[in-house]
């Protein structure tokens, strides 16, 4: 109406002002009764379990309309109560997800200390002990040491070679796949699949190994830990907040398991509980030694259980609920 209307005094013909404000009350009646609508709207939609809005919202970002759904099952009655949003597993499950492409190979790949590898000069009879106390399916089959890689061998071919021939035949193991320990998460995904279930080796910038990464690696760091037949689970409930944690567990882990974070600091190149702790303390602490993390809702208390030589092996952690001042206290100070 105001564009009409100055056009048409550009032509010399008056309209009258009482045109546009009917105009302009009539447009601002119906964007009273929207609001009123939208209002409406949100109080409707927070009566659907969160499960389902954050399904639409997932949907509508990808460009798909969500399917319809009836009133009746997406919404709660009044007396009903309201359905559970995502329970522990499923955030943590999310979070992996969301965070996978940030994470550093480090906290995904078994160290060194804990690779499980063949020494071609051991003699046979050594060799078949070690796989058949080992649940592995590939071996990094080596020369005197880690980094001496002469390739990796399938467990059942290295076994076949043994019984028959006494010696490991060279020419059936598979070239080593080696990736610089820069790598990111979703590269190496990619070398993982071409590797057709083989392992792969992360070495640093002067070629020594650092440790090895398998799929179910990669996996775990999505769905949480799956301990092999000769392993314990990096953490152990004790009793209700307090955990016994392997020093070598991942803060990512760590952090979800606790309900926390704040833990992992990106400037900092460690990914492990023991290394945050050492991070911590600024020395290698003796067991019984102890620290505190404060975040805005609990306390944590880490204390140290056990070395094993000069590495953190294990911990026990407590989480204590902050007192309401102490709660307003730390809000405060941030």
């Amino acid at each position: 109406m105001i564009g009409f209307s100055l056009l048409a005094e550009s032509f010399g013909f008056k309209v009258p002002k009482g045109y546009l404000y009917a105009a302009i009350g009539f447009s601002v009646a119906i964007e009273a009764l929207n609001q009123v609508a939208r209002r409406n709207l949100l109080r409707l939609d927070d009566k659907r379990p969160m499960r389902d809005r954050t399904a639409s919202a997932v949907l509508r970002m990808l460009g798909k309309r969500p399917p319809a759904e009836n009133d009746d099952t997406a919404m709660a009655g009044p007396d009903e109560p309201e359905a559970p949003a995502f329970g522990v597993e499923e955030r943590n499950m999310v979070s992996g997800v969301l965070t996978l492409a940030e994470r550093s190979i480090h906290s995904v790949m078994t160290p060194r200390t804990d690779v499980s590898w063949i020494n071609i000069d051991d003699d046979a009879q050594t060799i078949l002990q070690q796989l058949t106390d080992a649940p592995h399916s590939f071996f990094p089959v080596c020369r005197g040491s880690l980094d001496e890689v002469i390739g990796i061998g399938r467990a059942k071919d290295l076994v076949a070679d043994l019984i028959t021939d006494s010696r490991i035949q060279r020419n059936r193991l598979r070239d080593p796949i080696i990736v610089h320990e820069s790598i990111g998460i979703l590269r190496l995904m990619d070398t993982l699949k071409r590797s057709r279930g083989q392992l792969v080796l992360v070495a640093d910038e002067f070629g020594a190994i650092e440790g090895l990464v398998t799929p179910i690696d990669v996996f775990e760091a999505i769905a949480g830990e799956f301990p092999d037949e000769d392993e314990q689970p990096d953490i152990t409930p004790l009793e209700d907040n307090v955990w016994r944690i392997d020093g070598a567990a991942d803060l990512h882990h760590v952090e979800q398991v606790l309900e926390t974070e704040g833990l992992i600091d990106e400037a900092q190149d460690y990914s492990t509980l023991a290394g945050y702790l050492l991070a911590s303390f600024g020395h290698l602490p003796e067991p019984g030694d102890s620290c505190e993390y404060e975040d805005a809702h609990h306390r944590f208390r880490f204390e140290v259980l056990a070395l094993s030589g000069r590495r953190i092996s294990s911990v026990r952690v407590e989480r204590m609920s902050l007192m309401p001042s102490e709660a307003v206290a730390e809000d405060n100070s941030h």
